[in-house]
C-alpha cells in the first residue's frame, strides 16, 4: 500500500468545516490503496471541538504531532490590557473599520510580521522534524492543505529537500481570499504574498482547487495542472438514504435552518424583513415559522432577527456535533446559505452546500446570483441564489415553499449529485495521486 503524508492544521477533535475534507479523504483512502499519514499540531487554536469526528478516522491511522508556537495568546494579552473583554479579543479581519486602535495595531502585526499567517513559526521546525521522520518512515507523496497557507510552505520546503512529489490542496484562495484586503499590509508584504503564492503554484507537482472559479484563477497564474476536486457529502451520514419525503416529515412547523458559521457580514437582513412581513400578514405562517441556527452565530445576526420581531421564532442551538447538524438539515423545510458580502465570495463553494444537497431540502442561497454556488444549485435543481437585496425573489420563493409545505409536496426533484459523494471524490483524488507519482517517476512534472 502506498503512503501519503498529509500536512494539515485542522484535525479532530478540532471541529468545523475545515476539518472534514481531509478526515473524509483519510477515511476512504485505504480502500483505494493508499495509507494516510497525518501531520498536525499538538496544540492548535480551536474555535470549536467535535470529538464525534474522531470516529471517522480509520483505526490504526498514523497521526504525528508536534507543538506549534502561535502569537494569538500574545494578541489576547495585549488587547485585554487595552480594555477589551475576553469575547472581543479575537483578531477578526472582517469589518476592520470598526476596530479599536489596539485591534488595528494587532491586525497590522498579524498582516506584516507573521507571513503568510500566524502559523508561520511552525514552518521550519516542521520541515526539520518531517525530514528526519521520513528517513525511517518513507512515503510516496506529500499533500499540504490550506489555509493556513503556512501548510503549503511546509510542503514546498519538504518536497525541495526530499525530492518527493507534492500536491497543494487549496480549500480557499490565497491572495484572493475575502479577508486578504483587510489585513493592513504594506505594499512590500502584499508583493511577498503574491511571490510566495506564485512559487507554491509553480513548484507543486499538482494543485487542487475546490471551486471551478478558483480553479480558473489559479490556472491563469501557473503552468502547473490545477485540478477541481470539490468538497462533498458522506453517504454514511445519511443512513436512511436520500428520501424525498415532504420536508419536516410529520412536523407541522415550517423550519428554516442554517448550519455552520454565520458571520455578521453575511447577515441577510432583507430575508428577516421578508419573514417578518409574511408573519404579520399570515397568522398560520407566524405560528409555524421556526428559524433554527446550528453553529457559531455572530451576535449581530441574532440581534437583527430579534429586531425584525422574530425572537419567538428563533432557536439558536450554538455549535453541535456534526451528526446533529446533518439531522437538522434533513428535518428542515428550507435551508438557507447566506454568503459574506464580499466580491471574492463569488468564487466560493461552502462545504455545507453539498450536505445541503444530500438532505433533499430546498436551498436558498444569498449572494451573487452568477457565482459558483449558483452554478451548482442550477445544475442539481435544488434551489437558487438571490442577491442580498432581492426581497421580491426571496418572498416569492418562500411563498412557494410554504404552499408546498402545507400541501405536503415540498419535494426536491434534484439532479444527480453522486459525483459529490466523499467516496467518489476520494477516487478522483487518488487518480491524481497516481498521475503525479507516475509523472514524477518518469522525470516529468
Amino acid at each position: 500500500m502506498k503512503r501519503v503524508l498529509i500536512i494539515t492544521y485542522y484535525w479532530p477533535p478540532t471541529g468545523g468545516s475545515g476539518v472534514q475534507r481531509w478526515v473524509k479523504f483519510a477515511k476512504y483512502l485505504p480502500s483505494e490503496g493508499w495509507e494516510p499519514v497525518i501531520y498536525t499540531p499538538e496544540n492548535p487554536e480551536q474555535l470549536a471541538v467535535d470529538h464525534s469526528l474522531e470516529a471517522e478516522i480509520p483505526e490504526g491511522t498514523e497521526v504525528i504531532k508536534t507543538r506549534i508556537t502561535e502569537p494569538y495568546e500574545l494578541y489576547k494579552k495585549f488587547l485585554r490590557r487595552s480594555g477589551h473583554s475576553k469575547e472581543a479579543v479575537e483578531v477578526n479581519p472582517v469589518n476592520a473599520q470598526n476596530k479599536s486602535f489596539a485591534q488595528k495595531a494587532a491586525m497590522w502585526v498579524r498582516g506584516n510580521l507573521f507571513r503568510p499567517d500566524p502559523r508561520c513559526l511552525w514552518i521550519n521546525p516542521s520541515v526539520r522534524y518531517l525530514k528526519k521522520y521520513l528517513e525511517d518512515h518513507p512515503v510516496d507523496l506529500i499533500v499540504s492543505t490550506g489555509p493556513p497557507q503556512s501548510m503549503h510552505l511546509i510542503g514546498r520546503k519538504l518536497a525541495q529537500q526530499t525530492g518527493l512529489p507534492w500536491i497543494a490542496d487549496f480549500r480557499d484562495p490565497w491572495t484572493k481570499i475575502f479577508y486578504f484586503k483587510h489585513l493592513s499590509m504594506t505594499k512590500a508584504t502584499e508583493r511577498w504574498h503574491q511571490k510566495m503564492e506564485k512559487a507554491v503554484l509553480d513548484d507543486a507537482d499538482a494543485v487542487v482547487a475546490v471551486s471551478p472559479l478558483v480553479q480558473q484563477e489559479f490556472q491563469a497564474m501557473t503552468r502547473t495542472p490545477v485540478e477541481l476536486i470539490t468538497n462533498g457529502y458522506d453517504e454514511c451520514d445519511f443512513p436512511e438514504g436520500r428520501d424525498k419525503d415532504a420536508a419536516g416529515g410529520e412536523d407541522k412547523d415550517f423550519i428554516i435552518t442554517h448550519t455552520g458559521l454565520f458571520a455578521a457580514d453575511g447577515n441577510p437582513t432583507v430575508l428577516w424583513d421578508v419573514l417578518s412581513e409574511k408573519s404579520r400578514k399570515d397568522e398560520d405562517f407566524r405560528k409555524a415559522l421556526k428559524i433554527k441556527l446550528i453553529g457559531k452565530t455572530d451576535a449581530q445576526v441574532l440581534e437583527s432577527i430579534e429586531e425584525a420581531g422574530l425572537k419567538e421564532n428563533l432557536e439558536d442551538l450554538g455549535y453541535q456535533k456534526h451528526s446533529v447538524a446533518v439531522q437538522a438539515q434533513r428535518k428542515a423545510s428550507l435551508l438557507i446559505l447566506p454568503l459574506r458580502k464580499e466580491p471574492e465570495y463569488k468564487a466560493v463553494l461552502p462545504g455545507k452546500l453539498f450536505e445541503y444537497l444530500a438532505s433533499c431540502r430546498p436551498v436558498m442561497g444569498i449572494g451573487q446570483p452568477d457565482g459558483a454556488m449558483s452554478m451548482i444549485l442550477d445544475k442539481t435543481n435544488t434551489g437558487a441564489v438571490y442577491d442580498w437585496e432581492d426581497s421580491i425573489s426571496m418572498k416569492k420563493y418562500i411563498d412557494e415553499c410554504w404552499k408546498a409545505h402545507l400541501s405536503g409536496t415540498l419535494i426536491i426533484k434534484d439532479g444527480d449529485i453522486s459525483v459529490f459523494t466523499r467516496r467518489n471524490l476520494t477516487h478522483q483524488m487518488v487518480e491524481l495521486f497516481n498521475k503525479v507519482i507516475e509523472s514524477a517517476s518518469s522525470g516529468n512534472k
